[in-house]
């Protein structure tokens, strides 16, 4: 898995986990506080995509994970 592929599922995943955490109506409900860690992903997301810096791709690239 490359390191674009690895930052989109990563990406989805906390998109996708903070969103049940924050939603009221989920089994694993905890505080409507988590959906601003939904808002800090995408914001993350859309600035990546204009200026090319990802933190987690940087880091990824430190551990040695392949590029594209």
């Amino acid at each position: 898995m490359t390191v674009d592929r690895m930052i989109l599922a990563f990406a989805g995943f906390f998109i996708l986990l903070s969103l049940a955490l924050g939603w009221e109506q989920s089994p694993i409900f905890h505080n409507t506080n988590w959906h601003w860690f939904t808002a800090f992903v995408g914001l993350n997301l859309f600035q990546s995509a204009f200026t090319g810096f990802c933190p987690l791709g940087n880091i990824l690239k430190a551990f040695g994970v392949k590029s594209a």
